[in-house]
């Protein structure tokens, strides 16, 4: 007999994230975070001042894409919601991204000498992941996890 498919796992087996988007109050030092640092290339650069759109992406990968944008600008969004949001980002609390790396310790390594703000060690989680975790200049949560 042979085992039931499933349609939904079937129609999703070409979808895989394009762009993931996450605040930035200050371009030049999200760039020096994310290209300099990290080793992102920079694959689109719009706008001017603080009103900038930075595409960023891993080397290689062409197909998955950081967004750094200014926080809260959908019009819809309130003065007081983009207030409150601030406030998040300030506190850490707003944006999170988790990558993987096959090289944990020398990950942390190289971006603890960049000068990335360390948030955690690499460590031995209990629930079977070792990761580490970093902020951003923006002040989003950037979490790395040993792969492979």
């Amino acid at each position: 007999m042979n085992a039931p498919t499933n349609p939904a796992a079937a129609a999703t087996t070409d979808v895989h994230i394009q762009w993931i988007f996450l605040p930035h109050e200050d371009p030049e030092a999200s760039l020096a975070f994310y290209r300099d640092i990290l080793g992102f290339e920079v694959r689109k650069d719009v706008g001017r001042d603080t009103m900038r759109w930075i595409t960023v992406g891993p080397v290689g990968r062409p197909d998955t894409s950081l967004v750094l944008e200014p926080p809260a600008m959908d019009p819809g969004v309130t003065e007081e919601e983009r207030r409150t949001v601030r406030e998040m980002m300030a506190k850490g609390t707003y944006a999170r991204l988790t990558l993987g790396t096959t090289d944990l310790d020398g990950t942390f390594e190289r971006l603890a000498a960049g000068g990335a703000e360390v948030v955690q060690e690499p460590a031995d989680q209990p629930y079977g992941v070792r990761d580490c975790a970093f902020r951003d200049p923006a002040g989003n949560m950037i979490r790395f996890n040993q792969v492979g």
